[in-house]
């Protein structure tokens, strides 16, 4: 129901732009979230933006690198990446709080508050 997009190769210390959206329902009821999964790692919360007034909420880990975003009247949820690493490839997935107008719990970290996903995109940094 969610659709990423904006993946692909970058090179190291380049920058991306993610977009989350969908045509199925009204994303600015939810909080959204951002996280990523690499080969063989375990799924790694990124960013989380409250449904209304916008708070983010940031992973210690990517904090000051990245930035979340909505544009409710594009019903799209954006994740700017900058100063990309080879560690930062992986794909990147979307998601909606299971629930409307509320903060996301745990700032958003615990991905089993969140349904449904999208099929992610891939990010690869690499020169």
């Amino acid at each position: 129901q969610l659709v990423e997009s904006g993946g692909g190769l970058v090179q190291p210390g380049g920058s991306l732009r993610l977009s989350c959206a969908t045509s199925q329902f009204t994303l600015d009821y939810y909080a959204m979230a951002w996280f990523r999964q690499a080969t063989g790692k375990e799924r790694e919360f990124l960013a989380a933006i409250s449904w209304s007034r916008g708070r983010t909420y940031y992973a210690d880990s990517v904090k000051g690198r990245i930035t979340i975003s909505r544009d409710d009247f594009k019903n799209t949820v954006y994740l700017q990446m900058n100063s990309l690493k080879p560690e930062d490839t992986a794909v990147y997935y979307c998601a909606a709080d299971k629930f409307t107008f509320r903060e996301p719990n745990y700032g958003g970290k615990n991905y089993q508050e969140f349904d449904p996903w999208g099929q992610g995109t891939q990010v690869t940094v690499s020169s």
